[in-house]
């Protein structure tokens, strides 16, 4: 359900951020220089009659541009903008953009119709509920909605900004999907219908006739007050001046200016009229913008919550039992929320088959008899206001449900933060639950963590080997999966290139393997976070291509090396990415420094056809590749290069705007079973994917999806 929601949910969100720029485009348009306030529409007649021959309505749009119909002096019928105060032309209509009618009817209905707009309004709703469900889980997880817009404390980046932008952008979500699912529901015919007639107010008329400007209605009457005039077609009394104002719609007589009637907005059309502004944002560049950052939310919602989703069920998959629960000796019992927990558990679990003992490893929610075990170690963490994580809340209740077969002893450790006030309250549950609990016994206090702290761990866990005297040792690098460091040498550095981008090659001392594609691993003096760079391996060398960022602490470590200077790093397989083996033709597609990888798998290429897309800021960008590029072009190792430059001129030009004039090279390419790789910018990554979708649609009849489910699309993108 969430991938099927996702789908639906990141077309809407992407067409979306394409929609919210009609608005704004439409309200920089010179068409509203007036302040209609002002203006009447008794003036704005005058000033008709005297310039044109007939008029037929006047309109006023959501952008406040005036619209008039009108019969020309030479007889000839014209709709344009007008300026209300003189009556003259000052602009032709708008016509919508290719673009926004591309983007509306996708936003719509997917080019399905009815069935198309059903879905949209059926996943607006659902992401209503994601919303609402969304806030309920920060209340949660903060302790309360009393605490919803307290301190969020940075635990993991993803889940940080999860938090931040969720409370921020919550209202303006709510209201684009809520008005989503009112439009398609008047879609339907779902709402309540008008029923409503005009009343009549007037059937007296004075045998006096007045001029139309000296209506003593049309005197009154601002023009910021009406949305559309329609002027009668013939001197039959019986035809009316209908007036759509924006609370009510009046019929007045064409000859004595009375109100003959008037029909009042009802509910469901004042609904309507809202519902459409709050979706669309016509009219406002301010709610236009709303709208647009709600979209780049959505978006960060969608691959954030992922992504969040994946690390925790890679963490939580790592289970891995030889034998039954019933012939363990030792049980060890996992809560946690986001997966980190696992680590610290499978370290011990692994450290206790290493003395050969009987262990069982699984989830707190899972707990049972166990018919050998007289041991248990939990390790859990805490979530919110002193809650149970969410493969934890079973487990007190069953506690109750399932009495042990034998005695055991039992040591819990509880995971948090002393940032929260609740700091460990579930692992404190927890052991005090076992505690008065007549078949365990405790063997250790309850052990606190704090931030995922090795230090903290390894009190817990040098007491417990000294209880049960085991000659085991955990290090952390068998927690963090941090590997062997190895000594690097530089052998050869370009000065920096006119963008800040330099090239770095380097020598390892060891003899470690690696392909291009793979990650080098870098961690600065004083800094804990690595930094990672993708690796072209080059003549046995690694290349990489760097950008130098202003305050970079990575980059400005890396451009300030010399040749012949050392330092430490890991090398990191990343076979998500590697060149394929078999591919007869490979499709590369990069930006920036993006292609620093590419230069290698160019390198090693001695049969494959490959066509090289790079997108740069200008012709001064590529001299630092260029050498590379011409040498493979030179020897076929590269078949064909083409470069878009974004800087160079005027008109502003985009690797994936050169994509576009490749449509049917590229259809036939991915048809053919053929793979893609990007790497660069995620910027760049989600437009040449939008233009890799639209091709896979247009000319394959096909979504893109299938071709990344047969990985013929492989990206590292940052």
């Amino acid at each position: 359900m969430a991938i099927s929601s996702a789908i639906f949910i990141l077309i809407a969100a992407i067409t979306g951020i394409i929609l919210a720029f009609e608005p704004i485009s439409n309200q920089i348009k010179p068409y509203n220089y007036i302040d209609l306030e002002t203006v009447s529409i008794a003036e704005t007649i005058t000033v008709l009659q005297n310039e044109y021959d007939e008029i037929v309505s006047l309109s006023i749009d959501e952008n406040s541009f005036v619209k008039a119909s009108v019969i020309t002096k030479d007889g000839k019928s014209a709709s344009f903008y007008i300026n209300p105060k003189t009556g003259e032309k000052i602009g032709e209509l708008i016509p919508k953009k290719t673009i926004f009618e591309f983007a509306t009817n996708l936003h719509r209905s997917l080019f399905l119709k009815s069935t198309g707009r059903f879905l949209v309004g059926f996943f607006s709703f659902f992401l209503f509920l994601i919303a609402i469900t969304g806030v309920i889980l920060i209340a949660k997880r903060q302790g309360g909605f009393s605490k919803v817009f307290t301190k969020i404390i940075k635990e993991e980046v993803n889940q940080y900004y999860h938090i931040v932008f969720g409370r921020w952008f919550l209202i303006p979500i709510i209201i684009i999907t809520l008005t989503g699912v009112c439009l398609s529901l008047e879609k339907f015919s779902l709402l309540p219908k008008d029923y409503s007639k005009h009343k009549t107010l007037n059937t007296k008329t004075t045998t006096q006739k007045l001029k139309t400007t000296d209506f003593e209605i049309f005197k009154n009457i601002k023009l910021n007050q009406v949305e559309k005039i329609e002027f009668p077609f013939s001197t039959d009394e019986e035809d009316f001046f209908f007036v759509k104002l924006v609370n009510k719609e009046i019929a007045v007589h064409q000859f004595t200016g009375q109100i003959i009637s008037e029909k009042k907005q009802t509910l469901v059309n004042l609904l309507s009229n809202y519902s459409l502004f709050l979706h669309t944002g016509r009219g406002s560049i301010f709610w236009s913008l709303v709208l647009l950052l709600s979209c780049f939310a959505i978006l960060f919602f969608i691959i954030s919550g992922f992504s969040m989703t994946l690390k925790r069920r890679k963490k939580t998959d790592t289970l891995n039992n030889i034998i039954m629960k019933d012939e363990a000796e030792f049980i060890i019992l996992i809560g946690s929320e986001t997966g980190s927990t696992f680590k610290y558990a499978n370290a011990i679990y692994k450290a206790l088959i290493e003395q050969k003992k009987k262990v069982f490893i699984d989830e707190l929610d899972n707990y049972t008899s166990y018919k050998k075990a007289t041991n248990l170690l939990i390790f859990t963490a805490t979530y919110g206001d002193g809650d149970a994580p969410a493969n934890a809340n079973l487990f007190l209740k069953k506690l109750k449900e399932h009495q042990p077969i034998n005695n055991i002893n039992f040591s819990v450790v509880g995971f948090g933060s002393t940032n929260y006030p609740e700091f460990c309250k579930f692992a404190i549950l927890v052991q005090a639950n076992l505690q008065i609990h007549e078949n365990f016994t405790p063997i250790l206090p309850l052990f606190k963590v704090n931030n995922q702290s090795f230090v903290d761990f390894e009190k817990w866990f040098t007491q417990l080997k000294n209880l049960y005297k085991f000659d085991i040792y955990i290090d952390e690098s068998q927690i963090f999966n941090s590997k062997e460091k190895t000594i690097i040498k530089v052998i050869e550095k370009s000065d920096l290139n006119i963008d800040d981008t330099f090239l770095l090659k380097l020598k390892l001392k060891k003899n470690i393997k690696f392909n291009s594609g793979d990650l080098i691993s870098i961690t600065p003096k004083n800094e804990k976070t690595p930094r990672l760079y993708s690796i072209a391996k080059v003549d046995k060398h690694i290349l990489l291509s760097i950008k130098k960022h202003k305050f970079g602490v990575c980059s400005t470590f890396l451009q300030q090396l010399s040749k012949e200077n050392n330092f430490e790093a890991t090398i990191q397989e990343n076979k998500n990415f590697h060149f394929p083996k078999k591919a007869k033709e490979v499709i590369l597609i990069a930006n920036g420094t993006g292609i620093g990888p590419f230069l290698g798998m160019i390198a090693k290429n001695k049969k494959t056809k490959i066509s090289l897309f790079w997108g740069g800021r200008t012709k001064e960008s590529l001299k630092i590749y260029k050498p590379h590029i011409d040498k493979a072009l030179k020897k076929g190792s590269l078949n064909s290069f083409e470069t878009a430059f974004s800087r160079e001129s005027d008109s502003k030009i985009y690797v994936q705007n050169v994509l576009k004039k490749y449509n049917h090279f590229i259809s036939e390419f991915l048809k053919n079973g053929n793979t893609i790789l990007i790497c660069g910018s995620l910027a760049m990554q989600k437009d040449v994917e939008l233009v890799l979708q639209e091709i896979s649609e247009e000319l394959l009849e096909t979504s893109l999806e299938e071709f990344k489910q047969k990985n013929q699309i492989k990206t590292d993108c940052y």
